[in-house]
């Protein structure tokens, strides 16, 4: 049972000597430290005795130090070796000054940050590369083992990430057909070739805006969802559980939302491309009277299938990318709600960039092959 901390002055053949009961810990201490210093300066030269202390901590240890510090008997301690050690250490401790603050200039900060901001980026390579290499592997397992893959989690991410988003995608690029065929039609009046408005509405939403506004709004949709989805399992620490239960967290929960948005986004794409060309066919009906005979007759004579297939060839890295960053930002998530925010804001921040990226890519590449 813990003591409180107590002590008694006794009279002996070597002087006064202050022996200390109890235990002198924080907790059971109390004023006993202010009370020992009292009884300490009433005598000269007196010993502290800690052989017969039950428990001391650092807080009992300093409260003794300082009671014969300000009694002038530093000297005079008695103690077993495991309180001796501890006294000389919260004394050590005590007496070991602040380091002196070095001010340096506004131009060592600009550096400092610059340095930090770089060594960032080799960390975030590193990891970036390990999580691909983790997922190369879950992929190679499950092709050797298709049982393996979680096929009812796929297809229940695939209807949230996919089909749920039907509706926003459909929308915004038949209003992005609708805006490309207004400034087109009012553009080329100039020249008195307003008809090939139906062309740049061809090309420009088979060939770029059907595939770039869906993986725009897949990464603020679906990336988010995964690194919050992920973030929170990793603070509640279910990712730890499942790895001691033997469970490798890329089966269970990268490679299905992985799969999930490789089979959805070419569906969206798909979708994104009909509701362009009626966005671009209500505007070219009722602004240029052109039937809509007339307008897909211009589209398969003068646009053709090729752009089709050169937006859709963009989809499944578009879904490997968004997919891959918001998992990988989710399983970086600390212990904390901040680290969950932080982690959800720079996955929708770099699967934007890495769309628009990818679409620059494949822009350059198509045009070096005249494609």
């Amino acid at each position: 049972m813990p003591q409180a901390a107590d002590f008694r002055v006794e009279n002996t053949e070597g002087g006064a000597t202050a022996i200390l009961t109890g235990d002198w810990t924080a907790v059971e201490m109390g004023r006993a430290s202010e009370r020992l210093t009292t009884a300490l300066r009433k005598t000269k030269g007196a010993t502290i005795d800690l052989t017969q202390v039950g428990r001391c901590d650092t807080s009992g240890a300093y409260g003794v130090l300082r009671a014969a510090r300000r009694a002038g008997h530093d000297d005079r301690i008695v103690a077993s070796p495991e309180v001796d050690k501890l006294l000389k250490m919260v004394e050590a401790a005590s007496q070991a000054k602040p380091s002196a603050k070095t001010s340096r200039g506004a131009l060592y900060g600009v550096f400092d940050r610059i340095g930090r901001a770089v060594a960032d980026i080799g960390l975030n390579i590193v990891d970036i590369n390990v999580f691909n290499g983790h997922l190369l592997v879950a992929t190679g397992r499950a092709i050797a083992n298709p049982r393996r893959v979680r096929w009812a989690a796929v297809f229940s991410l695939a209807e949230r990430a996919g089909l749920d988003a039907i509706p926003i995608v459909a929308m915004t690029t038949f209003f992005i057909g609708a805006v490309v065929g207004l400034l087109g039609a009012n553009l080329l009046r100039q020249f008195g070739a307003q008809v090939f408005a139906v062309e740049l509405i061809g090309i420009s939403v088979l060939r770029e805006f059907n595939v770039l506004i869906t993986a725009l709004l897949l990464a603020g949709r679906s990336a988010s969802a995964f690194a919050a989805e992920i973030g929170s399992m990793k603070m509640n620490q279910e990712i730890d559980a499942m790895q001691v239960l033997g469970i490798d967290p890329f089966d269970a929960l990268v490679f299905p939302r992985f799969m999930a948005l490789l089979f959805t986004i070419p569906l969206l794409v798909f979708v994104a491309t009909l509701a362009g060309l009626a966005g671009g066919l209500a505007v070219t009906t009722t602004v240029l009277d052109l039937s809509p005979t007339i307008f897909f007759q211009r589209l398969i004579d003068n646009v053709g299938i090729t752009h089709f297939w050169v937006g859709m060839s963009k989809a499944p890295v578009m879904a490997v990318v968004i997919a891959g960053i918001g998992c990988r930002q989710g399983l970086e998530v600390g212990g904390d709600v901040e680290s969950l925010g932080r982690r959800v804001t720079s996955a929708v921040v770099q699967a934007i960039f890495a769309a628009i990226l990818i679409d620059a890519i494949f822009a350059l590449i198509y045009m070096q092959l005249n494609v």
